[in-house]
């Protein structure tokens, strides 16, 4: 009989969930980023306003070292690990409700640039999800 723990110990270290949570912080990181340095251009490029996603891309600074962290950890926490998937489904819910509230006037680009990160977001919670699901 196994007993079920709140740690996931990997013996290997290339482990799907894990490099799903590095590529996470990785693309979270360059993309808050991006948003913050490029958030005065893309206002009119993408109909997002500048000060939106500058905050937007501010907010995703912490997340990525947060995930980071629990990435690089021996022992990965289950909830460490279901915040992350929670917090990245909450992340592509709230895109798509803002594109399709029309509390902004996006730009096509702008429709494309959200539906694209949304989606990235949700295969990276599905990723997420699908490995925790195969761990003991």
């Amino acid at each position: 009989m196994t007993t079920r723990t709140n740690f996931i110990d990997f013996t290997q270290p290339a482990s799907l969930l894990r490099l799903a949570l590095l590529a996470d912080a990785a693309v979270s990181g360059v993309t808050g980023l991006a948003m913050m340095a490029g958030a005065g251009f893309a206002d009119g490029l993408l109909g997002i306003p500048g000060p939106l996603l500058r905050y937007a891309g501010l907010s995703l600074l912490p997340f990525a070292a947060i995930v980071a962290i629990i990435a690089t950890r021996d022992r990965l926490s289950r909830p460490a690990v279901g915040a992350v998937i929670a917090y990245n489904a909450l992340w592509a819910v709230d895109s798509v409700v803002l594109m399709l509230s029309g509390w902004i006037a996006l730009t096509a680009l702008g429709y494309a640039f959200i539906a694209f990160q949304a989606a990235v977001v949700a295969i990276f919670a599905e990723l997420q999800y699908m490995a925790l699901r195969k761990t003991r």
